[in-house]
C-alpha cells in the first residue's frame, strides 16, 4: 500500500481526518501532523493483552465501548487530536463516538509507554488528557516495570493512585474492574482466559 504522503501546510483537524486513512498511525497537534513510530513487539502484546482482557470484561458487564489504536480522540476544541493505545467510554458517554473519532474525552485512557513515547506520554499527553477531562488515566511502561494510575480529581487536577497492600489497582472509572500491576511484567503474559477467571467473569 502506497505511503501517505505528508502534507506541506497546516491542516484543520477535518482535513486532517479526510487526510488520514485507517493503515495510518498519527497524531494532530496544532495544525501539523504527526507520524507515530511502528509498536515493538512487547508494546503489541501489551495492548493486545489489555484489549483482550479490559474488552471482555467491559463487553460483558455491559459498561460502555472499549476502542484501540488507530482511532483518534480530541479532547476539546482547542486541545491536540491523539490516538491512545486503548480508550474506554462509559455507556452513558457513547453520545460522543463519532464515524472516525471521540468528540470529547474518553472516560479511561491506557498508554503503554514506549522509549520513543516516554517524555510524550508523560508530559504532553498528561497535560491535554488532564486538561481534557479525561477522567482515569493508565501508564504502563514495560521497560521501567511501572504502572501509573492516575484519576482526575474534583480540582480537575490528575491524583495519582496506587495498588492495594495485595497488589491490585481497582478502577476507579470502569465498575468493578481491577488488575494486578505484575500481570503486565510477565514474560510470557498471563494467558487471557486465566486472567478472565481471576476478575469473576469464568466460572
Amino acid at each position: 500500500m502506497a505511503k501517505l504522503e505528508l502534507p506541506a501546510r497546516k491542516l484543520t483537524y477535518e482535513e486532517f481526518l479526510t487526510w488520514c486513512d485507517e493503515d495510518t498511525w498519527a497524531e494532530w497537534v496544532d495544525g501539523e501532523v504527526v507520524v507515530l513510530s511502528p509498536a515493538s513487539v512487547r508494546h503489541q502484546q501489551l495492548v493486545d493483552f489489555l484489549v483482550q482482557t479490559l474488552g471482555v470484561y467491559v463487553q460483558a458487564k455491559g459498561l460502555g465501548l472499549l476502542l484501540s489504536a488507530p482511532f483518534q480522540m480530541k479532547t476539546g476544541p482547542d486541545l491536540p487530536g491523539r490516538e491512545p493505545d486503548l480508550l474506554f467510554v462509559a455507556r452513558e458517554n457513547l453520545g460522543r463516538l463519532k464515524d472516525r473519532y471521540l468528540e470529547g474525552p474518553a472516560d479511561l485512557v491506557v498508554e503503554v509507554v514506549s522509549p520513543e513515547s516516554r517524555l510524550r506520554d508523560r508530559g504532553e499527553k498528561f497535560a491535554e488528557y488532564e486538561a481534557g477531562g479525561v477522567r482515569e488515566y493508565w501508564l504502563v511502561d514495560p521497560e521501567a516495570r511501572q504502572a501509573d494510575f492516575y484519576v482526575l480529581g474534583p480540582d480537575n487536577r490528575y491524583d495519582r493512585r496506587r495498588a492495594d497492600a495485595a497488589g491490585i489497582y481497582r478502577s476507579q472509572v470502569v465498575e468493578g474492574l481491577w488488575v494486578r500491576p505484575e500481570w503486565l511484567w510477565q514474560d510470557p503474559l498471563p494467558p487471557v482466559l486465566v486472567v478472565l477467571r481471576e476478575l469473576g467473569l469464568l466460572g
